[in-house]
């Protein structure tokens, strides 16, 4: 563990300085530049907010996982739109509804798929309205 004292002369900088930066004032870029030649880091390691980051992360990781789950929706809807016209022009040519069954059994997969989607949906806007908060 460094004192103020021997960070400041690492730094190049103040006593002053070192003590009003750790307790929260602003720092200057010149001061920023030499801190982090001092601790022999890259400058955005002092002045990035690790939590805001790390919340806009888990957000955007949220936002992907949504849209992919919509997205497979989508592709499930186009599939069974294709899929129900196959099994209309099968009962046509064969005189009967023999794919009544698949259709039926394939449409309540289709509404499962979406109310999965709603509850996708709702769990995100309510992540998005109340995010977590670390105590």
């Amino acid at each position: 563990m460094w004192s103020q004292e021997h960070l400041a002369d690492l730094a190049g900088i103040g006593l002053r300085t070192v003590q009003r930066i750790e307790n929260g004032d602003n720092a200057s870029q010149d001061s920023v530049m030499a801190l982090a030649a001092a601790f022999n880091v890259d400058v955005a390691a002092l002045t990035m907010d690790a939590e805001a980051e790390a919340a806009k992360t888990a957000q955007r990781s949220l936002e992907e996982k949504a849209a992919t789950v919509r997205l497979s929706f989508w592709i499930h809807l186009a599939s069974w739109v294709i899929g129900m016209a196959v099994f209309a022009a099968i009962s046509i040519s064969e005189g009967a509804a023999v794919m009544l069954w698949p259709a039926v059994w394939w449409t309540v997969g289709l509404i499962s798929h979406g109310a999965t989607i709603a509850i996708v949906e709702v769990v995100t806007r309510h992540e998005r309205m109340y995010p977590k908060t670390r105590a």
